[in-house]
């Protein structure tokens, strides 16, 4: 079974079939498939209620994630699952007084499924997809599988250096990451290195052109304008310009050899600029090492997957 984060299979075929009948709910608890739908109630004994077409799905408050009957798991992490699709596997299926199928459902099932055929096996340089569940300043939290979290520093990123998360992303968005070391089923994880290099950012650009750009950091000397998330340039400095700011560049120099562009500013665009779409410049399911440095450059930026 591949293992992904919640939501990726909830408008499958099989998915939709299954959890749309009583047969269908038998074959999956007798299989133990892992299913998704969505949260519609957490109630104050902080039971989930999944919303089925063919029964009342129930995940107590002990089944609803790894960790919530230890303690190391708040009750927030289940009060936030609300109106968004959650996995489980069906544990029974029984008829209420009222005639009512109840099916008794567990998250924490699937989770620990999840951790045991999936994440415990990730090493370093594994690309994995993850979906953005939150932010805090000091980075995203991401889905790696069926719930299960893992965070995203905001310094792993990008290269190009942002404020806060929500510069590079939206909550809900699927990305991908790789992963930096795997201890004790503990995932840590970086995104810059499936930006691109420097050379291959920067090829996208030339000297003469006029192109926009976002505010990352106003100095003396000058304004780092962002081109792609992975290259930045130095404007000259001017007055009324602030931080997130969308604006337009005209490029006045691209230096591989110093790894720098040159920049004036245009014009501003507007006061906060959205997440840009991401560019991935690795197909493949593993990376090994980036050398984000050009071969004339005397700076050594890279990254080794061991």
């Amino acid at each position: 079974m591949e293992y992904r984060p919640e939501g990726c299979i909830f408008e499958t075929p099989l998915n939709q079939k299954l959890i749309s009948t009583a047969e269908g709910l038998t074959e999956a608890m007798e299989k133990g498939t892992i299913l998704e739908a969505r949260v519609k109630l957490c109630t104050s004994s902080h039971d989930l209620i999944i919303e089925l077409p063919c029964a009342k799905g129930i995940i107590c408050r002990e089944e609803g994630a790894i960790g919530i009957k230890e303690g190391s798991t708040r009750d927030i992490a289940l009060i936030s699952r609300v109106n968004k699709i959650v996995c489980f596997k069906v544990r029974s299926l029984d008829l209420a007084e009222n005639g009512e199928l109840v099916a008794t459902l567990s998250r924490k099932a699937a989770q620990e499924e999840c951790l045991r055929e999936y994440i415990s096996g990730l090493s370093a340089g594994d690309i994995i997809p993850a979906r953005v569940t939150h932010f805090e300043q000091f980075g995203s939290f991401v889905d790696i599988g069926c719930g299960i979290p893992s965070l995203l520093p905001i310094d792993m990123m990008s290269v190009s250096r942002i404020s806060h998360p929500s510069d590079r992303f939206k909550v809900g968005q699927l990305i991908k990451a790789a992963v930096k070391s795997n201890v004790g089923s503990r995932i840590f994880l970086t995104h810059k290195e499936l930006l691109g290099t420097w050379e291959e950012n920067a090829v996208k650009f030339k000297a003469g052109e006029t192109v926009p750009g976002v505010i990352r950091s106003i100095e003396e000397y000058g304004i780092f304008v962002e081109l792609t998330p992975n290259l930045a340039g130095l404007a000259e400095p001017k007055e009324d310009i602030h931080i997130g700011q969308s604006v337009s560049v005209y490029i006045k120099a691209i230096l591989p050899d110093k790894m720098k562009v040159k920049l004036i500013i245009v014009d501003v665009c507007s006061e906060k600029a959205p997440p840009a779409p991401v560019e991935y410049f690795v197909d493949s399911d593993r990376i090994t090492e980036w050398n984000y440095s050009t071969a004339a450059s005397d700076k050594e930026i890279s990254t080794v997957f061991k």
